[in-house]
């Protein structure tokens, strides 16, 4: 129905829009910060900004994987809303402040509310499209990060050049306040929400109409038998039974600390690669050639989710999940057919370099994306915010490891060790994701059980 079609819409939009603007309010900071250190009055020096930089990625893992616990009981519209707003609040806030002290736990705070925003959108994603559409939009919904990248540099970076480092945190704060007033009054978590059906019923309602019969039907044997109970589990009971007992979990969730030591040991350090390895003049120079590296991600998420749905709908009998960890592990040989590149293709090829960033960035940010996918796609509904928090803090392990150890290995070995941990983290990657390649969805392991059920 069209009504369902318009309101779907602004359902995405708001997921879109919302998340974007959590981006922008994350990375204000970063592009304010070389002002701040040139004003005198702070005090500032880079070592201060580290310590106030570091805070965050410590906090935003933990809050990234308790706030998925919670949003099992918290509604997704009040989360994503009202995480928006508080984080927005915090920016204004930071732009009022002076001291280090306040600076610290200011952006700690930051980091625990940017955590509410990806696990809400999950939530969202998972009620509002069905199985066979889900990797397009997760990955149209996936460029919020690309979006957020570009705009941060262009807002907050030209406020705080223009009129003061302050400008840099009250501008992204003062759109965070606007866009989190628009989400908690439109942001609508379940089609039963806004007066729909089911969207796995709504979808395809012709196709599915007998199988959708005997699903109902071992879906009420099923309550005789305590189903009831299962779907009152607490929090904690939620997060161990559906989520950290769950094999294939734990599976995407090493798969995850990998894909995020190679993200971070390419942003961190391309940079300084560049100039130290490739000979290239100065840090403005490198930067350029490491620019593509969020337009490529962009184009690699949106292809990433048509190919996974293409490949669902060409083999529909086959796992639904382990076909999309199948394009997955197709884009981890493509990230080490790019690192070698990166490696082996010489600094005085200047046009190379930004071309081989692009394939980086965009082999690099489909799995970022699929398996944050799968996470969602393996576990019940109600159980999709716990598993997204997880997996989310597992990932940011890996952030975290690609900082201070990669440095050392670098300074220890060499770029060759450097690249060499990358490449071994890849392989990794795709050895444990090979159990899982015909991994089916709570979907049709539901569908399944109901086949089972009417031919009893």
């Amino acid at each position: 129905p069209k009504e369902f079609v318009r309101a779907r819409f602004l359902q995405f939009a708001c997921i879109l829009v919302g998340y974007s603007c959590y981006y922008l309010t994350r990375n204000s900071l970063t592009f304010a910060a070389p002002v701040m250190v040139a004003t005198p009055g702070l005090g500032l020096d880079m070592t201060s900004i580290g310590v106030v930089t570091s805070i965050f990625p410590v906090a935003y893992g933990m809050s990234k994987f308790i706030s998925g616990v919670v949003s099992t009981k918290v509604s997704a519209r009040v989360m994503l809303g009202g995480g928006l707003l508080v984080t927005a609040l915090v920016n204004l806030a930071f732009g009022c402040s002076s001291s280090l002290l306040a600076f610290s736990v200011l952006w700690a705070m930051n980091g625990i509310m940017q955590g509410f925003g990806a696990p809400s959108c999950a939530k969202i994603l998972t009620w509002w499209f069905a199985t066979k559409e889900r990797g397009t939009y997760w990955g149209m919904w996936n460029i919020a990060h690309n979006v957020g990248g570009f705009t941060a540099p262009i807002l907050a970076g030209t406020l705080a050049r223009n009129y003061g480092w302050r400008w840099g945190l009250w501008g992204p704060g003062l759109i965070g306040l606007v866009v989190s007033l628009f989400l908690i009054a439109f942001v609508r978590e379940t089609p039963k929400a806004a007066g729909f059906p089911p969207v796995e019923q709504a979808e395809d309602k012709k196709k599915k109409e007998e199988e959708a019969k005997t699903k109902a039907e071992a879906e009420a044997a099923k309550e005789k038998e305590g189903g009831k109970e299962k779907e009152e589990l607490s929090m904690l009971e939620n997060l161990t039974q559906n989520v950290l007992s769950n094999p294939r979990i734990w599976g995407l969730a090493l798969c995850y600390f990998c894909v995020y030591v190679v993200r971070q040991g390419i942003t961190s350090w391309s940079v300084f690669y560049l100039l130290d390895a490739k000979g290239v003049a100065d840090a403005a120079v490198a930067a350029v050639r490491v620019a593509g590296l969020e337009l490529g991600g962009l184009c690699g998420s949106l292809v990433a989710g048509k190919l996974s749905d293409w490949a669902i709908k060409t083999w529909p009998d086959a796992g639904a999940t382990g076909m999309r960890l199948r394009v997955v592990m197709l884009y981890m040989v493509g990230i080490l057919a790019a690192l070698f590149a990166f490696w082996a293709v010489p600094g005085e090829i200047g046009w190379a370099q930004p071309a081989i960033v692009f394939m980086i960035g965009f082999f690099l940010y489909g799995p970022q994306m699929l398996i944050g996918l799968c996470g969602a796609e393996i576990v019940g509904p109600k159980s999709v915010g716990a598993s997204e928090g997880f997996l989310g803090w597992i990932a940011y392990l890996g952030a975290a490891n690609a900082g201070v150890p990669l440095a050392l290995v670098v300074k220890s070995y060499g770029w060759d060790a450097f690249f060499a941990v990358l490449a071994a983290a890849c392989a990794l990657a795709m050895v444990l994701l090979s159990p899982l390649v015909n991994a089916r969805s709570y979907v049709q392991r539901l569908e399944d059980k109901a086949r089972l059920a009417a031919g009893a």
